[in-house]
């Protein structure tokens, strides 16, 4: 609507989006190159979140099924793809835009594990092995809460989690939600404290 703002987060985030820039990252290791562009979270670099996640997540299974919530241009999606090649990796995003440019950065980099969706068209009775997610906490709590309870209980049996969240943004406090929420079978916990972010992980029995 016109006079809005548009928001990565956003379904349609609006028109254009600026053009794309490619730009060299290291992930996991392996440096890729890339394509990003405005309108997608964190376009203009590698957030550094996603950095503190990637440096502090626990090491992946090497096949199964892992996903990426909220994949912007895919740093968390292409890291999972690079570090376990035999995996199926989903990334899913509201963001077509942010699909897009994921889906050519797997395609560009010989990743072809990765599996890109819009949260609608994921089958429900999908599980994941590992789940990696830089969260967008600036959505608001309401539809924060409503995400996580769409995807955590998707963790497969033995499965792992891993969210990055700013301290000043209310990651101890989501700690807590998540705490009193989830299942009796997923255990919450704090694995890293870096740089202003905490990563939680919450683990399936």
């Amino acid at each position: 609507m016109t006079g809005v703002q548009s928001h990565y987060f956003d379904s349609q985030p609006g028109p254009g989006g600026g053009p794309e820039k490619v730009r060299r990252v290291e992930l996991q290791g392996r440096v890729l190159e890339v394509r990003t562009a405005a309108g997608v979270f964190s376009g203009d670099r590698l957030d550094p979140g996603t950095a503190v996640l990637l440096r502090h997540a626990a090491e992946l299974p090497e096949g199964g099924r892992l996903l990426d919530v909220g994949c912007g241009w895919g740093p968390l999606a292409l890291a999972m793809a690079a570090a376990s090649p035999a995996a199926e990796v989903w990334a899913v995003d509201v963001n077509p835009r942010a699909r897009e440019l994921t889906a050519a950065n797997a395609s560009d980099n010989g990743l072809t594990g990765v599996r890109v969706a819009a949260p609608e068209d994921v089958d429900p009775d999908l599980r994941f092995d590992a789940v990696w997610s830089n969260p967008p906490i600036r959505v608001g709590k309401e539809a924060l809460h409503a995400l996580l309870l769409l995807w955590l209980p998707r963790l497969a049996p033995g499965g792992r989690a891993e969210l990055v969240v700013q301290k000043h943004l209310g990651a101890d406090s989501l700690q807590r939600w998540l705490e009193e929420t989830l299942d009796d079978d997923m255990h919450v916990s704090r694995a890293a404290t870096s740089k202003g972010y905490r990563v939680l992980a919450v683990d399936r029995d």
